[in-house]
């Protein structure tokens, strides 16, 4: 978490107090990525079916220029399901250490005519997101490559379980663990935001060897407000920041505020100010982020989140990583900005890691993938090839 998103994001909950509604149509970025993890019609088996043929089409993702650069979902004909509700409709349930049940996302099938020499990619989702937030990616990445999508514990359609105290080393040993029970091959991660730290807690953990490289878009410095506690600026807020912790785990305040901010409008505000090309914030968009904020289990999961140890900073982590590494940032990320503490680490990564590659991409926000995806895949894919023909 950067540090004008901390200052920003704690004055405003303080506002948010008042009761005026004015004040929640400024609520920040912050308090968009923790209310959304999404209800899923699922099927409840273990193994991987074939996809039905009309799942495979051709790429929606063009390039263009001379007009607006938003990619968006294609409007379902009559009688056809969004690529949305197919992403939804294809997803399968995990027992995650035989207790949690654990959404994910598979495509093209788990058979023997995948190419040995394309690695699967597993995909991250970060704060408040779900697997349908890749719904601008996956048809694309599943051309030539085995695509897998997770929602993370307490998010999506994966269980939220009561009284659960969430941390982002959870969330790693997740991913970890779905590469050996389920994926069993060595993979690419590419996550976004948190979704990004828990991929590079997986990475940097010496004992595995299922990770084949990491992509990140707009890494978080941590899980919540309290990660870059180095900044001479975040320890003069971090009284408030105490503040914000003690009111939000008050049931009464944080469930008020949580029915206030998931409201449609609300939410598609909060989303406007962390998307660099506004038209890319449809009402699919919403819908991904505003139901699950229904689901039981979401308002704890959110105050257990925000208020919880930020976890471990990527800056200690990345030196241990020796995998291939994607950056790719938006720069106009009110978030996690390429000139925050994270940022500009980032940012100098590249110059000083053989295995680092940066790519910064113009006029985008927190959320590449689904903000700009033809940008993302014009860098994604040529490094993917390159990836596996290395």
């Amino acid at each position: 978490m950067e540090v004008a998103s901390a200052v920003r994001s704690s004055l405003l909950f303080l506002r948010l107090q008042t009761h005026s509604p004015s004040h929640l149509q400024r609520l920040s970025s912050t308090s968009a990525h923790f209310f959304a993890s999404a209800k899923r019609r699922t099927r409840t088996t273990s193994r991987l079916h074939h996809a039905p043929a009309s799942f495979h089409q051709t790429s929606n993702f063009v390039v263009n220029s001379s007009t607006s650069s938003s990619t968006t979902a294609e409007p379902a004909a009559s009688g056809t399901f969004s690529e949305v509700e197919r992403i939804k409709n294809k997803c399968l349930k995990w027992q995650w250490k035989g207790q949690y049940s654990i959404n994910y996302f598979a495509s093209p099938d788990d058979d023997d005519s995948s190419d040995e020499e394309y690695p699967p990619l597993l995909l991250v989702h970060g704060f408040g997101a779900s697997i349908p937030h890749w719904r601008r990616n996956i048809n694309t990445l599943s051309q030539n490559y085995t695509v897998y999508a997770i929602d993370l514990l307490g998010f999506g359609a994966s269980e939220k379980p009561p009284g659960f105290s969430y941390t982002m080393e959870t969330w790693a040993e997740l991913i970890l663990d779905f590469l050996e029970e389920v994926i069993k091959k060595p993979t690419v991660l590419i996550g976004n935001s948190v979704g990004s730290l828990a991929c590079v807690i997986a990475a940097s953990d010496s004992s595995q060897k299922l990770v084949r490289g990491i992509v990140l878009l707009n890494c978080a410095g941590g899980m919540n407000n309290k990660a870059i506690v180095d900044d001479w600026r975040i320890k003069l807020v971090l009284p408030l920041l105490w503040l914000v912790d003690f009111l939000l785990k008050q049931k009464g305040i944080a469930s008020a505020i949580f029915e206030r901010v998931k409201q449609r409008e609300n939410l598609k505000n909060i989303l406007s100010s962390v998307y660099g090309d506004k038209e890319s914030v449809d009402e699919e968009l919403v819908e991904i982020i505003r139901e699950p904020a229904n689901d039981e289990g979401a308002l704890d999961a959110f105050v257990s989140i925000v208020t919880g140890p930020p976890g471990p900073n990527p800056v200690q982590l990345m030196p241990k990583i020796s995998v291939p590494v994607l950056l790719l940032w938006g720069n106009e990320d009110p978030f996690t900005p390429l000139d925050g503490p994270v940022g500009k680490y980032f940012s100098s990564l590249a110059s000083e890691k053989e295995n680092v590659k940066l790519c910064v991409l113009e006029g985008v926000g927190h959320c590449p993938h689904d903000d700009r995806p033809e940008l993302v895949h014009e860098k994604l894919l040529p490094w993917l090839a390159n990836l596996s023909d290395s």
